[in-house]
């Protein structure tokens, strides 16, 4: 069976999909057979009458794969959460049908990385939050927070709920810091490492290529060539 990861984040639009992309480039550029996994997705966009979930795509352009059914089992067109658009759209989102198909995916891959939806305590199905998911799952957190005012706080309760729940932080990716960072920027990521009760894996700079593919070949590369790379791979079970 392969390993694997659960990328969530501290709030919607912090940029769990290009990290988790990035993952996965950078794993393939070193020669792993990569698994990816956005089990569900609100706010698809219909393409020719099909739901097509764009963050599952992305993910496996960037890991090198096919997209499929497997990579996005649940896609939901309504860009709310995910329990509400499956309220609207008579879908009953599954924690058995998703376990099922995260285990084929470990099954033929080295490494998988699953993509949540928002954060940790997003509602899927009958009460059911994410965090219910990844214990499912069985695998551990990374979390991606953002760089600005705030982050500290949501940052910390993102992963004290998380080990209050018995799930394993793996560690924390502060991601999109400026390039002329003010003070609550440049202290965050210290605070987020005394904090948390886990480490910061990552400090990645902020990008402003329109296309999401270069973002993600652009930041692996960078990483690619970052000394402490090697040691952020060991604490992912890479």
């Amino acid at each position: 069976m392969s390993k694997g990861i659960f990328v969530t984040g501290t709030d919607t639009g912090v940029g769990k999909t290009i990290v988790a992309a990035v993952l996965a480039r950078l794993l393939r550029m070193k020669g792993l057979n990569v698994g990816v996994m956005k089990p569900v997705t609100s706010g698809c966009c219909d393409e020719n009458g099909i739901l097509v979930s764009d963050d599952a795509q992305l993910l496996c352009k960037a890991a090198g794969i096919p997209y499929g059914d497997d990579v996005a089992p649940y896609r939901l067109r309504e860009a709310v959460a995910p329990a509400e658009a499956a309220k609207v759209e008579g879908v009953r989102i599954d924690f058995s049908h998703i376990k099922a198909v995260y285990d084929r995916l470990a099954a033929s891959h080295d490494y998988v990385i699953v993509e949540g939806a928002g954060g940790l305590m997003v509602p899927l199905s009958g009460g059911l939050l994410i965090a219910d998911l990844v214990r499912d799952l069985g695998l551990p957190l990374l979390v991606v927070a953002r760089s600005g005012l705030g982050t500290i706080n949501h940052t910390v309760l993102t992963c004290f709920a998380a080990q209050q729940m018995g799930l394993e932080v793996a560690g924390v990716i502060v991601n999109g810091m400026p390039d002329n960072p003010g003070l609550a920027e440049k202290s965050a990521p210290h605070h987020i490492g005394s904090l948390c009760g886990a480490p910061v894996l990552g400090i990645w700079p902020q990008l402003n290529d329109v296309d999401e593919m270069e973002v993600v070949n652009e930041l692996a590369g960078w990483l690619e060539g970052q000394a402490e790379t090697s040691i952020v791979l060991r604490e992912l079970g890479v």
